[in-house]
């Protein structure tokens, strides 16, 4: 994986002094920053594809709302959780929200923000992620994906090895038992089906 095990967060910041400020207290924190400084340069996908997006909309820059709305047709950011930064209430800024998918992942900081609580927020944020992604991974198949699981012969072999050995074991056992027993009863014909013979008297 690039950058190792950082996670990585997209920076969309006009103002090339506050972006840099950001980075570095990102970068400070584990995180692997890529900074833009325009909408321009979304165009192509960003490598390595981000976790989290921090975006500033300040109209007075030409970052407006439209660059909200771009960010979230973006395939590669569709998915992600978004950090805005903006001067306007919250309340203007969930009026202006038209897409509910998009409203429940961003996340708004009223301008001016606190370093510790953007910090804070993403590191929130990026575990929130990271733990979603991971029960994507383990989840149940998809309906109409039909997954087939082959069954373990290994307790069959096993047993069947097992019946070997005692049918093994109890064949040796008959035939000592047969053995013994034959000895047993010849060494008795012998012995009791002998009888001794008399000595002739002299005449």
């Amino acid at each position: 994986m690039p950058h190792g095990t950082k996670p990585t967060v997209l920076l969309v910041e006009a103002d090339t002094s506050l972006r840099r400020l950001i980075a570095l207290g990102l970068q400070h924190r584990g995180m692997y920053v890529i900074e833009v400084a325009s909408s321009t340069q979304l165009n192509a996908p960003a490598e390595p594809l981000p976790q989290l997006l921090v975006l500033d909309i300040d109209s007075g820059v030409n970052s407006d709302w439209s660059l909200l709305a771009m960010v979230c047709e973006q395939p590669q950011l569709s998915t992600i959780p978004v950090v805005v930064l903006a001067w306007e209430s919250l309340s203007l800024v969930a009026a202006g929200m038209h897409e509910n998918s998009v409203e429940e992942r961003v996340t708004f900081l009223s301008k001016p923000f606190d370093a510790r609580t953007l910090h804070a927020t993403v590191e929130q944020l990026l575990a929130m992620h990271t733990l979603h992604e991971a029960a994507c991974v383990h989840e149940v198949p998809a309906i109409g994906r039909t997954v087939s699981v082959a069954p373990s012969i290994w307790p069959l072999l096993t047993a069947a090895g097992l019946l070997l050995a005692f049918i093994g074991l109890m064949g040796q056992l008959s035939l000592i038992i047969i053995g013994l027993l034959i000895g047993v009863v010849s060494l008795l014909w012998w012995t009791l089906g002998t009888k001794p013979e008399r000595a002739a008297l002299p005449v």
